[in-house]
């Protein structure tokens, strides 16, 4: 039978994981690199949890300056199968108000600064991002957001902006424009650096506020973002417990999406072409096919 091993990736608000057992903390170094934090790891329910605060414990990190790729190969050196991303948000859609839980299965990257993959020259690779989160994993993250009695919107499209600036209020407009539901800083690279990763990745997007479009309304601040966030905290707990009470019984198969082998028709570069130094750091994340 094979097991779940959750990477817990929390955001602004959630800096630990309460009533976890069997506790430890690991300090970790990847070959980009430290994670934003020690790795916390511990059961609940019975299922292997892997806590990573994004922002590092006492919010030190802001988005731009977060190592998405150490974060993303620290879960998978610590054995991880699977990562839930919790993160902040601002809302772009009037049905969407503060307080809501978006499960998402889209994103548009507006990032300018960030690397956004494992692989450079010597070894190149192009995974598809198609459909970047997993449909079962998402689906069992919005059941648990349900279970936890938070409303939850299934299914969203998220903008992810650099930051760490809020939006003008012609920004905020234009991507309403597009058709995104929300905006927040984080979500990228990160989702597909899981990709590459062979890692299934869905992520709770967690709305704080209006973001800047309202004309008739101030537009978003730090105090409002704060306030609500508390409550989203506490909920996101509690959606991580009913998750693992979820999973605690099942076996895990792989993604129907093909997650997990993804890398099989990925790497173009042949063996014999391929540059030494970065195939050794890429074994971390990709051993299995290299």
């Amino acid at each position: 039978m094979t097991q779940w091993k959750l990477g817990i990736i929390g955001g602004s608000g959630l800096y630990d994981l309460p009533g976890l057992s069997d506790v430890s903390h690991r300090s970790i170094d990847t070959p980009w690199g430290a994670p934003s934090d020690d790795l916390t790891t511990g059961t609940l329910k019975g299922v292997e949890l892997v806590f990573l605060p994004r922002h590092g414990r006492g919010h030190r990190i802001p988005p731009h300056e977060i190592n998405y790729l150490a974060n993303i190969a620290a879960l998978k050196m610590a054995g991880c199968t699977d990562i839930v991303s919790i993160s902040a948000c601002g809302s772009l859609n009037a049905d969407l108000p503060p307080g809501r839980f978006v499960v998402l299965d889209q994103y548009i990257d507006r990032t300018r600064s960030r690397v956004n993959t494992f692989f450079d020259t010597g070894c190149a690779a192009h995974v598809s991002i198609a459909d970047p989160v997993c449909h079962r994993l998402a689906s069992l993250v919005a059941d648990a957001a349900e279970a936890a009695g938070a409303p939850v919107t299934r299914g969203g499209t998220y903008l992810a902006m650099e930051g760490p600036q809020f939006s003008t209020r012609a920004e905020s407009a234009l991507y309403r424009s597009w058709g995104c539901d929300v905006i927040g800083m984080t979500n990228m690279p990160e989702a597909r650096l899981a990709r590459e990763a062979e890692l299934p990745y869905a992520s709770i997007a967690m709305v704080t506020d209006f973001d800047s479009w309202k004309s008739d309304e101030a537009a978003v601040d730090v105090p409002a973002v704060l306030a609500v966030m508390r409550q989203n905290a506490e909920l996101a707990q509690l959606t991580i417990a009913r998750l693992t009470d979820m999973v605690s019984d099942t076996d895990r198969t792989p993604s129907k999406q093909g997650i997990e082998t993804v890398l099989e028709t990925a790497i173009i570069t042949p063996p014999d072409a391929r540059d030494p130094e970065l195939v050794r750091k890429l074994k971390t994340i990709a051993g299995r096919v290299l």
